[in-house]
């Protein structure tokens, strides 16, 4: 027996042609037909594709890649969370988590693009540096502890009520009455809705703040 190797395994045939050994040397054949098949240079010059631009080149690990917005279960439409442009974001989710986000073609205002912030927003839902729980650290201390949502809203609601009353005015030096607190300030990010500013304005405003900007006007 001989040995022939065809780049896809070892095959043992007889040193003489004909007979029944004549399959195994088929099997051969169609080994080596396969091996010159997979040639980018074979399938860019025998193929549709002579400048070797779209299937002549691809591997069949590149052929099989697929996009992640394929296997999403749904999209949910954001904007993107930086700058004051307010680009629309297409959010697709898989088994409830966040696999991919584009840019939305439907936006009179960015038409899809995204700058590589925008683009590279992903990072701030699946980011491994992006903090899943509150961290509280107190007054001359060296280290972060671990707090759960209630008690960190508490603290928040307690220090708001404190700094309203430490900077609140019934008159100002003229003897006028105001009635406003100096204690507390807002400014809103640009990507607020019209809405959530109104709400914003209103919740300041029923505190006594006087000083409320939106960076959109800075």
């Amino acid at each position: 027996m001989g040995t022939i190797r065809d780049g896809t395994g070892t095959v043992k045939a007889p040193r003489r042609f004909g007979g029944a050994p004549g399959r195994i040397w088929h099997i051969v054949a169609m080994g080596v037909r396969t091996w010159i098949e997979s040639w980018p240079v074979y399938r860019q010059v025998t193929g549709t594709d002579p400048l070797g631009r779209g299937k002549a080149a691809q591997s069949p690990h590149s052929r099989d890649l697929e996009p992640r917005t394929v296997t999403a279960d749904r999209v949910a439409h954001s904007v993107c969370p930086y700058c004051a442009v307010g680009c629309a974001q297409k959010v697709y989710v898989k088994d409830e988590q966040v696999v991919q986000i584009e840019g939305n073609p439907d936006s009179p205002i960015s038409r899809g693009r995204l700058c590589p912030k925008g683009s590279a927003s992903k990072q701030l839902v699946t980011g491994p540096q992006r903090e899943q729980k509150v961290l509280y650290r107190a007054p001359y201390a060296t280290s972060w502890s671990e707090l759960d949502l209630e008690t960190a809203m508490d603290m928040v609601t307690q220090r708001v009520l404190e700094a309203r009353r430490k900077g609140w005015q019934d008159v100002d030096p003229h003897g006028r009455k105001v009635r406003r607190t100096l204690g507390l300030a807002s400014l809103g990010g640009a990507t607020l809705d019209n809405e959530e500013n109104y709400l914003i304005k209103k919740l300041f405003t029923a505190a006594g703040a006087i000083q409320i900007e939106n960076q959109a006007r800075i």
